[in-house]
């Protein structure tokens, strides 16, 4: 048998690089230079607030912390985690951010998802629109939603705290905008298998619509965290969420406020710490809980920023 010569395979030609211009070149390391510029200017401020809050009370009085803590020492920290009161505010904080989360984006979505639509699906869809619009520019005031909370038996309830805020007609006109990008071959489809509005809501709107969702809970969730003048209000001063028991313990140490230092421990560390240095610490320890959020919810940033592109 005649040996058979198999001819090579030609080998797959290699993509060619594209050689980019100078121009392009220096375009990207400009570019580059200034992201780089901008991203440490924006991060020196944290950097002094932290070396503030190690500082001593002389350094910090006088003004002699930059970037690097000067007669470094915790009991800034020390001084808010003293008590077993700052331990039951976190969790109070935590599950304030959870419950009224949840709560409130499932208000907001409810009520977009229906507005969303086209008037001949909801009647008096313009009226409703403009009744919640109302809200964005006007509020019953401090005192009559104090006596409507007392009212209800509210008072020194977690729900107190969820509920005046539940419904966010600024999240809900968000909300509004992105379900109306949602094809309605799609919706059409659902309803000639049998499919309702809330199948249509769970199985469709919402998973396409996960950006603005995520968006919104993020926006939610920070503002659940950060308030603090609702639970001077409507809370006992022993279930103060976190933001309320800071704010206190600033007030404390600055002689405005009720005294709660209570024993010579709490006393000695106080006497090494000062507002300035308070006042970093609070921030810290009112930023690091909620920072996991941001990278949880890029992902949704990134893909919303395409869902827009899709055409019927």
């Amino acid at each position: 048998m005649e040996n058979v010569k198999i001819k090579n395979r030609p080998e797959r030609e290699r993509p060619r690089k594209v050689k980019e211009s100078k121009a392009r070149i220096a375009f990207l390391i400009v570019n580059t230079a200034f992201l780089c510029l901008f991203a440490v200017i924006c991060l020196l401020p944290f950097f002094n607030l932290l070396a503030l809050s190690l500082s001593g009370k002389e350094a910090a009085d006088a003004d002699l912390v930059t970037f690097w803590p000067v007669g470094f020492t915790f009991d800034a920290y020390r001084l808010l985690i003293t008590k077993v009161q700052f331990f039951r505010s976190f969790g109070i904080s935590v599950a304030r951010v959870i419950l009224g989360t949840f709560i409130s984006v499932a208000v907001v979505t409810l009520g977009a998802y229906p507005l969303s639509r086209a008037g001949r699906t909801l009647r008096g869809r313009s009226f409703y629109t403009v009744f919640f619009m109302i809200t964005m520019f006007f509020s019953g005031g401090l005192v009559p939603t104090y006596i409507v909370i007392s009212k209800l038996g509210l008072m020194n309830n977690i729900l107190a705290l969820v509920l005046p805020t539940a419904m966010n007609a600024w999240n809900m006109v968000l909300l509004i905008n992105f379900f109306r990008l949602v094809p309605k071959e799609m919706e059409e489809a659902a309803k000639m298998e049998g499919a309702g509005h809330y199948t249509i809501l769970l199985r469709i709107v919402i998973p396409i619509s996960l950006p603005a969702i995520a968006t919104v809970t993020l926006f939610t969730a920070v503002q659940h965290w950060n308030n603090w003048f609702d639970g001077l209000i409507y809370m006992n001063a022993d279930y103060v969420p976190l933001q309320s028991y800071i704010y206190n313990m600033i007030n404390e140490q600055s002689g405005t406020g009720n005294n709660v230092i209570t024993n010579p421990e709490e006393a000695a560390i106080a006497q090494n710490t000062t507002i300035k240095t308070l006042q970093s610490a609070q921030i810290f320890i009112a930023i690091l809980p909620i920072l996991p959020l941001y990278p949880f919810a890029q992902k949704f940033f990134i893909k919303g920023l395409v869902l827009g592109s899709v055409k019927e």
